[in-house]
């Protein structure tokens, strides 16, 4: 009698050390032209990023937050930085359909050739101007925080395009009432926003976790407000929960985040990016409130009429 064939047996999800799952292996296995341009690329990423293994999403999003360091460093010094070993970089880029890592290298250093200075050159640049380098004085965790803020805000300015710009603060000026939410290091973003929002007489309800309400609050919100969420790695889950529950409902939302591969970039019409690049206690929020400052004060110009000097009061005005 013969013997029936052993199931197939379907893996675990990618580890740290590299193995696939049974679907990015077909994937790695079909015959495809891999992305020939760094857009091509990035959308191919995007469009894949939902059905990736764990480590395979953290190679991800660590080559597109990291998109001039893929362009000048080995893998294995790619591999470290990531956490991901060698042979997962090689793999991944083979499930895209290049022949190795160098090919896939090829992409990002053909976009250095015309890119800005990303934010690790931009802090080298200015530790080396302010001779801060390796200074482990009091004096020299303030002078190191600051030169981080100052590449972070320079690299904000060289990633956020003026239409999404407009695009948000036109959502905030449609909008009957803008829900905010932030949890946890977000929280301080959001609740600038309350104040500057309704000094400047429009309505907002900030989504707090007071009572456990807010999943309750986010039910009221309706197509003719605007839900504004902030959420960095690690996201709060209420937060990411309540955004795809609303949009959803074709609730306008706008989001600032880390990564265009952020879960709350499924949900976002407008999403700002303001990328972190080391998951430090001492992560600055200079960026994502400078960004939020400029929207409120956008919104003032069109609210006040005054496009050269618009105001937001203050709550101790006379």
């Amino acid at each position: 009698m013969m013997k029936e064939p052993a199931p197939e047996v379907t893996p675990f999800r990618l580890d740290s050390q590299g193995t696939m799952t049974v679907s990015e292996k077909k994937q790695e296995a079909s015959a495809h032209s891999p992305p020939a341009t760094y857009e091509e690329l990035i959308r191919v990423i995007h469009d894949r990023y939902a059905g990736l293994s764990n480590s395979y999403q953290k190679i991800a999003l660590y080559i597109t937050q990291n998109p001039n360091a893929i362009a000048v460093d080995s893998v294995h010094v790619v591999s470290e930085k990531c956490g991901v070993h060698a042979s997962g970089f090689v793999r991944f880029a083979q499930s895209l359909g290049y022949k190795g890592f160098k090919d896939l290298q090829t992409i990002f250093r053909h976009r250095l050739s015309t890119a800005a200075l990303g934010f690790n050159a931009r802090v080298k640049a200015l530790e080396d101007e302010l001779d801060t380098r390796e200074d482990r004085t009091e004096r020299g965790f303030l002078q190191d925080l600051i030169g981080r803020d100052i590449s972070s805000l320079q690299e904000l300015l060289a990633n956020i395009s003026p239409e999404q710009i407009v695009q948000a603060v036109d959502l905030m000026e449609q909008a009957d009432t803008i829900y905010l939410i932030g949890q946890l290091r977000s929280a301080p973003v959001v609740e600038l926003l309350r104040y500057t929002l309704t000094m400047l007489g429009k309505r907002t309800v900030l989504l707090d976790t007071a009572g456990g309400l807010a999943t309750h609050m986010a039910k009221v919100i309706r197509s003719t407000d605007l839900l504004f969420a902030v959420s960095f790695r690690f996201y709060a889950s209420e937060v990411v929960n309540i955004m795809e529950e609303t949009a959803v409902r074709e609730v306008p939302v706008v989001a600032i985040s880390d990564s265009t591969l952020s879960p709350l970039a499924r949900s976002a019409k407008v999403l700002f990016c303001v990328p972190e690049h080391e998951y430090t206690f001492s992560r600055s929020l200079a960026a994502p409130m400078c960004l939020t400052q400029a929207l409120v004060v956008a919104l003032a110009s069109r609210l006040q009429n005054d496009p050269d000097k618009p105001r937001i009061p203050v709550a101790t005005q006379k």
